[in-house]
């Protein structure tokens, strides 16, 4: 059934403000967006006549009502997955996510994403984003990467969260294995990040074009006579892949990464053959989302999460120091 929504007549100091801005101010639950989209729709209607320009210069003392139909189901099927829920209130939900699950659909991932498994969990409290009943992903964390994610359940809280990561004002930070010992043992990382011009399925640091990109590093604690090192990277900026471009780029890849994580034999003949064999086997990147900070996107006080370091990556740290 739909919903009528009946805001207070426009005040005398609001005219001249466009039709769709005005109601997205109004209507905080409905993005700008969105309402533009019901304006089109002819969903919205001023005097028993329907209105259909979002440009539409509003006029002090006139009455707008707004018809929101309910939500399309997603297309996505909820699928009963089990998640690991760090925190979850009426506008978001954070997830501890374990390696191995893609986040969103897509050609080779149909079904089995966290997509799927946040309609089944969280079903009728999804307040749908853009109309339609489905979980607002923000940003996402690559399939074999391991960690904190945030999703949001209404539009006002995708809005909110969209805007803070656009900002870059959220507090993200990850735990990651690498080849070698960085130099210095704090820093920053700089570079353009692009498609890798040689191949177009990877990323890479490029002299022209990408998108600004900036990694603060900083070394925890090296092993095997800093043949491997554990490190804190620090994301200023969200690129595609961006902390296993930018240590690459350093030549300090992460290991078992199986894009970027070709290391220079030199590098390996000096480890035992018992380690090789150990960190050239690890399944997956060893990276993992530990840290996500960032401000209520509806109640405005600030939040922050910490996840526990995988028990896969632990196993490998637990060998490494007993090398």
């Amino acid at each position: 059934m739909s919903q009528r929504l009946t805001p207070a007549a426009v005040e005398p100091e609001e005219a001249g403000t466009r039709l769709d801005r005005w109601l997205a101010v109004r209507l905080p639950e409905l993005s700008r967006t969105r309402v533009k989209a019901l304006i089109e729709d002819g969903r919205v209607g001023l005097d028993g006549t329907t209105i259909s320009d979002p440009s539409l210069r509003v006029k002090p003392g006139q009455c707008f009502v707004v018809e929101v139909p309910p939500d399309a189901p997603a297309e996505p099927e909820p699928q009963d997955i089990a998640l690991t829920v760090v925190y979850e209130d009426e506008d978001l939900i954070v997830i501890d996510k374990p390696a191995g699950m893609v986040v969103h659909p897509a050609p080779g991932n149909p079904d089995e994403t966290l997509v799927n498994a946040l309609l089944a969990h969280c079903g009728e409290s999804l307040a749908g984003i853009g109309g339609v009943r489905r979980p607002g992903i923000v940003h996402r964390i690559d399939k074999d990467t391991s960690g904190l994610l945030v999703a949001a359940k209404t539009d006002a809280a995708h809005r909110g969260l969209a805007a803070q990561f656009a900002a870059h004002t959220l507090e993200r930070a990850y735990w990651a294995l690498v080849w070698g010992t960085p130099s210095p043992r704090q820093g920053e990382i700089e570079g353009n990040i692009g498609r890798n011009p040689n191949d177009r399925k990877k990323m890479a640091v490029v002299r022209s074009g990408g998108k600004p990109a900036l990694t603060r590093y900083r070394v925890l604690k090296s092993f095997a006579g800093g043949a491997v090192s554990l490190v804190e990277c620090r994301l200023a900026t969200g690129r595609t892949h961006q902390i296993r471009v930018h240590m690459t780029s350093q030549g300090h890849p992460l290991i078992g990464d199986p894009v970027y994580g070709r290391i220079r034999s030199s590098r390996r003949v000096v480890l035992p053959p018992e380690v090789r064999e150990t960190l050239g086997g690890f399944p997956r990147q060893a990276l993992h989302a530990y840290l996500l900070g960032f401000s209520h996107p509806t109640k405005g006080y600030d939040i922050r999460f910490e996840s526990r370091m995988p028990a896969d990556i632990n196993a490998l740290i637990q060998f490494l120091e007993v090398l």
